[in-house]
């Protein structure tokens, strides 16, 4: 969710929607091309560090791209 706030959520969707279809033409691979994404590398990398959300920097994703 803060992903998507940052982005003023319909920039955040749009921005989705090109990475993952990016992903899917280099990659060949739906699925694979889905964990490729920056939001969800940065959510699986971080999902068990509950204070993460009070320690993020502000356009954290960056780092996944």
């Amino acid at each position: 969710m803060r992903q998507q706030l940052e982005m003023l959520v319909i920039f955040f969707y749009i921005f989705y929607v090109i990475e993952y279809y990016y992903w899917v033409f280099k990659l060949k691979d739906g699925f694979l091309a889905y964990k490729r994404i920056s939001f969800e590398r940065e959510a699986y990398a971080k999902e068990t560090d509950m204070n993460y959300l009070k320690k993020r920097k502000f356009w954290n994703f960056r780092k996944y791209l």
